[in-house]
């Protein structure tokens, strides 16, 4: 038989049992057993917090004691040894020890000059670049001398035609005597194929100004021939009087005239 005693505030820690014999002679024995002492860890003498760090750091405005309960403790300094950049090597010797509100503007001055005379040459250095680029799609030297030709009519005998070389074409003047001025003018202009006064292809009635090259095909036809006294280009037979229409022939078209003025008397410009 068991049985279990509780002792008060004991209870927890302590248990009584007993067991009873059947001999009359042996009274009952109570056992006491005792609760074991609680083993507590050592108090350490001084506790890591922020309190305690806080009032054994050093008291300076540039100190600062920080603490966390993961991680460790620590104070952080201030670095009051970082010496300040002396700037006296950039200072000038005019006024190294005036202040720089009373230099302001003429260091704006400086500025704004060097600022504008930079914006002046590079105005200038674009200029002359867009120039060069726009110069390379214009007309070389030698185009350009060919574009204008300037003939001397005293040059041209009455009734005579000259050849000249007017942008790489054959250039046709031909000095008109009264009877072919007369001869072109009767021409009834409906029987023509490509319709066109006299009076409509030239600016003096003595003067005619063709290039010479064959509406047809592009040859170059024969002055002072033909059946109408004027051109005519053997290579397909296209007949031209002396004002430069088509009479005869497969060319569709009259001789082109070219633009052209009189300067003066005895001087005439083509182009």
């Amino acid at each position: 038989m068991l049985a279990a005693a509780r002792l008060g505030v004991s209870s927890p820690h302590i248990s009584a049992t007993a067991q009873i014999v059947a001999s009359q002679l042996r009274p009952a024995v109570v056992a006491v057993a005792s609760a074991p002492k609680p083993v507590l860890p050592d108090r350490p003498e001084f506790w890591h917090t922020q309190q305690s760090l806080s009032s054994i750091a050093p008291k300076s405005c540039f100190l600062r004691a920080t603490s966390g309960v993961q991680g460790p403790s620590q104070v952080r300094y201030a670095h009051t040894d970082i010496q300040f950049p002396d700037f006296d090597e950039y200072r000038r010797e005019t006024a190294p020890n005036q202040p720089s509100e009373s230099r302001s503007v003429d260091r704006k001055a400086f500025t704004y000059m060097l600022v504008g005379g930079g914006s002046v040459a590079a105005a200038y250095a674009a200029k002359n670049i867009v120039t060069e680029f726009i110069s390379t799609m214009a007309a070389s030297a030698d185009v350009l001398a060919m574009a204008k030709i300037e003939i001397k009519l005293s040059d041209i005998p009455e009734g005579k035609n000259m050849t000249f070389k007017w942008r790489g074409k054959p250039l046709f003047v031909r000095h008109r005597t009264s009877e072919e001025i007369d001869d072109v003018a009767g021409v009834d202009v409906t029987s023509l194929r490509d319709p066109q006064a006299d009076h409509e292809r030239v600016q003096k009635p003595e003067w005619l100004v063709l290039i010479g090259v064959c509406t047809h095909l592009g040859c170059v036809p024969i002055a002072n021939a033909g059946e109408y006294g004027g051109y005519f280009c053997p290579c397909h037979g296209s007949h031209y009087d002396a004002s430069g229409r088509i009479r005869k022939g497969p060319a569709p078209l009259n001789l082109e005239v070219p633009t052209y003025e009189f300067t003066t008397d005895d001087l005439m410009i083509v182009g």
